[in-house]
C-alpha cells in the first residue's frame, strides 16, 4: 500500500510540474533528419518515427534538412521550442562535427537533450579482390611494406569510412591514402572496379557485392560479427585489438524540453524498438537496434566526442563549410 501511494504521488507530481503538458502530444511531432533522403540515418529515422507515432497516437513528421554535414539540420533544431513537438535523429557527425568544424551554430549537449540510442551499423573494409592477401594481417603488412602506396575511398572527408581508415592508420601504424568521393556508391563503384585499393562501406550498401564475389572483405569494424556474414571476423580479431567504429544512430530533442516529456520519448522509443519485426527489420538493414536511457546517451555521445577528437586531431581531418 505504501508503494502504491508513493508511485501515485510520483506520477502526480510529473503530471504538476511545470511546463508539463500532461496531454503530450497534442498534435503531429516533427522528426528532422539532417541529411537528404535516401540515407541511412533517414531509413532509420522513418522506422523509429512510424512505431513513436503508433505508440503516442500523433503523427510523426519527417522533416529531410540535409547539408553541411549534418549541421543545417541540427541547427534547426537545437533553435527550436523545448517543447516536445521537434525531434532530431542524428549519426555519428554529432561527435565528430566539434573537433572538424571551426564554429558551430550550436553547442552539442549544451542545445540538445539525448533521448536514446537507436541503433547502430557496422562498416565492413573491403579491398578490390586483385590486391594481394586474404587477411587483415596480410593487409597490414602489405601496407607496411608500401607506405603511401594504397588509398582507400570514402564519401569525403569526416565521413565514417574517413574516420575508419584514420583510426586503422594509428592503430596500426600504416599510412592509407585518403581519396573522397561525392557519395558513397561513388566510393564503392570505383573500388569494385580496381580504381581503389580499400572502401569502409557499411554493411547495407556493400554486403551484396561481397557475396557475389566483387569485392572482398577484411574485416568488421564493429564489436561483434554480423549475423547476415558471420563468416567475416572483426577487425579487433583480425589484428587490431580494441579496433572499433560504426555508424550510430540516435534520438535527441532540444535542451530544455520537460524531463517528463524526455521520459515519455524515450520509454515509447525503447517500446517501439523492441518488437521482433522491428529487430526483423533493422537486421535487413545490416543494423542492430541499440536503445539506452537519456543519461546512457549523453555520456555515449561525449565518449565517442572524446575518441575521435583525438583521432581527427591526430589525423590532421578538416572539414571546410561552403558559406
Amino acid at each position: 500500500m505504501i508503494r502504491l501511494s508513493i508511485a501515485a504521488a510520483t506520477i502526480f507530481m510529473m503530471l504538476a510540474a511545470p511546463g508539463y503538458p500532461a496531454d503530450y502530444p497534442a498534435r503531429p511531432v516533427r522528426l528532422i533528419v539532417p541529411y537528404a533522403a535516401g540515407g541511412n540515418a533517414d531509413i532509420v529515422g522513418r522506422l523509429v518515427g512510424q512505431r513513436l507515432a503508433e505508440n503516442l497516437g500523433q503523427p510523426v513528421v519527417i522533416d529531410n534538412r540535409g547539408g553541411a554535414n549534418s549541421i543545417i539540420g541540427t541547427a534547426v533544431a537545437a533553435k527550436s521550442p523545448p517543447d516536445g513537438y521537434t525531434l532530431l535523429i542524428v549519426a555519428p557527425a554529432i561527435a565528430t562535427n566539434p573537433s572538424m568544424v571551426k564554429e558551430l551554430p550550436y553547442d552539442t549537449l549544451r542545445d540538445l537533450a539525448p533521448i536514446s540510442l537507436v541503433g547502430s551499423t557496422p562498416i565492413i573494409l573491403v579491398a578490390h579482390p586483385s590486391l594481394p592477401g586474404r587477411t587483415l594481417k596480410e593487409l597490414i603488412a602489405l601496407a607496411r611494406a608500401r607506405p603511401g602506396e594504397l588509398n582507400y575511398a570514402s564519401s569525403g572527408h569526416g565521413s565514417p569510412a574517413n574516420l575508419a581508415g584514420a583510426l586503422m592508420n594509428l592503430m596500426a601504424g600504416i599510412k592509407l591514402v585518403h581519396v573522397t568521393y561525392k557519395g558513397t556508391a561513388q566510393a564503392t563503384n570505383d573500388v569494385i572496379a580496381g580504381h581503389m585499393h580499400l572502401g569502409f562501406p557499411s554493411m547495407t550498401s556493400v554486403l551484396p557485392h561481397v557475396k557475389a564475389g566483387k569485392l572482398k572483405a577484411l574485416g568488421i569494424t564493429g564489436l561483434k560479427r554480423s549475423p547476415l556474414a558471420p563468416e567475416i571476423p572483426t577487425v579487433a580479431e583480425g589484428g587490431l585489438p580494441g579496433y572499433q567504429a560504426s555508424i550510430w544512430n540516435g534520438l535527441l530533442a532540444p535542451a530544455g524540453t520537460p524531463g517528463p516529456v524526455i521520459a515519455r520519448l524515450n520509454a515509447e522509443t525503447v517500446k517501439g524498438l523492441g518488437s521482433p519485426e522491428m529487430r526483423a527489420r533493422f537486421a535487413g538493414l545490416g543494423a542492430d537496434i541499440e536503445t539506452s536511457s537519456p543519461g546512457d546517451f549523453r555520456a555515449f555521445i561525449e565518449s565517442e566526442t572524446k575518441k575521435w577528437a583525438r583521432v581527427i586531431r591526430e589525423s590532421g581531418i578538416r572539414v571546410e563549410l561552403q558559406r
